[in-house]
């Protein structure tokens, strides 16, 4: 009788040992005590929980990528004719600036972040102006009589970055001399431009923001009519 009743337990216990195994009880050790979730829950909970800590994961590394320069690529906007003729004309380009970067990043408690462009503005500038002045009616000749020279002075975005927005205004300022056998024409021309958004900027908004304004100013300052006056006298 003895025999049977152990053999008896022996049944019970094995379907209660399967019956678990199914559910692969997961046993966890918190501070009120002794808590068993089957694996079937907790699968689910890794489900739920991977994709967020994936996502935190990512996000700190977008957060800790800080790139250390900007990519501006100035194009040469609509330039009107000047002359009809090939009137030679000596093109020169030179940087004046008193730093080298263009952007500035703002945070409260922090040294400002400094981030120049990838490639050399002054070679950029230089390049546009001269295929701007060839579109004009230009021949550019290093023996010409009239010159004309384009001093960059100023281009910096300013940026201010908050917990929650940020703030950008850059400015741009390209001072212009032109000479001829008896005369020498100064003028500065200058733009603005403004950004306001949510969370810290976007690299390539700002990149577009400088580049825009870069456009603007040299298609201002190329079919600038006074100066094209000068230059021809």
């Amino acid at each position: 009788m003895s025999d049977n009743t152990c053999t008896q337990g022996d049944a019970y216990h094995s379907r209660y040992l399967y019956s678990n195994i199914t559910l692969a009880i997961l046993e966890t050790q918190t501070n009120s005590g002794i808590i068993y979730l089957p694996f079937a829950g907790y699968c689910c909970l890794m489900k739920l929980l991977i994709p967020i800590l994936l996502s935190t994961l990512l996000l700190s590394a977008c957060a800790s990528y800080e790139p250390t320069h900007v990519g501006l690529n100035p194009t040469l906007g609509p330039i009107q004719l000047q002359t009809e003729v090939d009137f030679p004309v000596l093109v020169d380009t030179i940087d004046t600036r008193e730093a080298s970067f263009v952007v500035r990043f703002n945070e409260e408690g922090k040294s400002p972040r400094l981030v120049s462009a990838s490639e050399p503005i002054r070679q950029q500038l230089d390049t546009l102006f001269r295929n701007g002045m060839n579109k004009a009616g230009y021949v550019i000749d290093p023996a010409a009589r009239n010159s004309v020279q384009f001093q960059l002075n100023y281009l910096l975005a300013d940026v201010t970055d908050t917990t929650f927005s940020y703030e950008s205004k850059t400015r741009l300022v390209i001072n212009v001399l032109a000479k001829n056998s008896q005369q020498e024409f100064t003028k500065s021309y200058n733009a603005n431009g403004y950004l306001k958004g949510p969370l810290s900027p976007d690299f390539a908004t700002l990149e577009l923001d400088i580049t825009k304004l870069v456009d603007k100013l040299t298609t201002e300052i190329l079919n600038d009519e006074e100066l094209h006056q000068f230059i021809q006298r």
